[in-house]
């Protein structure tokens, strides 16, 4: 059998049934991340460009002809919108005299979910396109490569092969095969249960009512009203939004049915919106953003609407995007996620395996301590 490996600067560059083939996990798009449609998107909407430092450099393997394996991969001039942090690594290497960038990433733009990065149906396969990216590493002269939000077989698989492991802590929803809400409040000790009651009534009570949107339901005035939400929220966050309007009009062509908007409306104005992605598993929240500050209103929005439609779809999971310790309390539990890194340059791949050795550690603590403080019940008392 002979195997060639090669870089792509264009999903254009490949046919969407080629790459989703790679994509799928047992014959199923579990991820639509990782979906031609989705990086498409971020690609021909200006969103993910060489223009915003996301410079297209995705791998193809072929075998025989034949396409078995891909990877999202960018050259990057920056650590934008990564969600995985690396600055000070930039910073140390920068200060002895090296240079950080460009690097390689191994990931999905603006997108701190986890799902498979080594997009290959045989372990033979994603060991090719692992040696690829290393390769591709020297022959772009980037000083690393940095794959984000890991599955937990490409972190065993990838760590086997020398690549440095990082971990951190999200917060995920588990469907514990709730018939309704109330079946996950009866899970939780009455305290916490109160909470989530009083939260929710207060949205009644500021006359605050709620509109799913999915599927050919999806207008562009939808989108226009989510995207005034997002300009506010990305604007305070990061100055300048990751996503160009027209991204939004591009996944409502091709992405219709695994696109969830949550609107709140008042007084019959919509005020407020969360974006979602459905997974053959998974409810993914991306976005959010509202016009009017009402108390509990991000809850509601982001992660109880969230929860209802994922006990109605019968879905597995919601991820409710990084960070948030908030999320504790409304039954999110800690999740750990993963990252692996290739570090060109010896000295700087020791330093920052040290490091990651303790941080690991602390992380691992971290997460013990939080899971004691998850909502549940423990005892009957409660």
């Amino acid at each position: 059998m002979t195997a060639k490996i090669s870089a792509i600067n264009s999903l254009n560059d490949i046919s969407a049934d080629d790459w989703n083939t790679c994509a799928q996990i047992d014959g199923v798009a579990s991820n639509p991340f990782t979906s031609h449609a989705f990086l498409l998107a971020l690609e021909q909407s200006g969103s993910a460009t060489m223009k915003t430092g996301w410079a297209a450099q995705h791998l193809v393997l072929e075998e025989n002809g034949k396409i078995v394996g891909v990877v999202p991969c960018y050259l990057k001039s920056h650590s934008m919108g990564e969600y995985v942090f690396d600055h000070a690594w930039a910073d140390a290497y920068t200060r002895a005299g090296g240079h950080y960038y460009p690097k390689l990433q191994v990931s999905v733009p603006f997108t701190p979910a986890t799902g498979p990065r080594l997009l290959a149906n045989t372990t033979e396969h994603r060991a090719l396109l692992a040696d690829g990216l290393v390769s591709l590493c020297q022959q772009s002269k980037s000083s690393s490569v940095h794959i984000t939000f890991a599955t937990t077989q490409d972190a065993s698989e990838m760590t086997a092969k020398g690549w440095l492991q990082r971990n951190d802590i999200q917060f995920h929803w588990h469907n514990q095969s709730y018939s309704n809400f109330a079946d996950f409040l009866a899970a939780l000790s009455s305290s916490k249960r109160k909470n989530i009651r009083k939260e929710r009534q207060a949205i009644v009570d500021n006359g605050i009512s709620f509109e799913l949107v999915t599927g050919s339901d999806l207008k562009e005035i939808h989108w226009d009203h989510f995207y005034k939400f997002y300009m506010d929220t990305g604007s305070r966050k990061w100055g300048q939004p990751y996503l160009t309007r027209k991204f939004f009009s591009l996944i409502n062509e091709t992405m219709k049915n695994e696109t969830l908007l949550v609107l709140a409306k008042r007084e019959g104005k919509t005020i407020a919106g969360a974006l979602n992605f459905i997974g053959s598993e998974t409810l993914y929240g991306r976005n959010w953003g509202c016009l009017e500050n009402r108390p509990f209103l991000h809850f509601e929005t982001c992660y109880y609407q969230a929860m209802d439609f994922a006990i109605a779809r019968g879905l597995k999971t919601v991820e409710a995007g990084a960070q948030g310790e908030h999320k504790l309390a409304r039954g999110y539990v800690p999740e750990k996620t993963y990252s692996l890194h290739h570090l060109a340059h010896p000295g700087l791949s020791r330093a920052v395996a040290d490091y990651l050795d303790h941080e690991r550690a602390a992380i691992d603590e971290n997460q013990q301590e939080l899971g004691e403080h998850t909502p549940f019940r423990h005892t009957e008392q409660d």
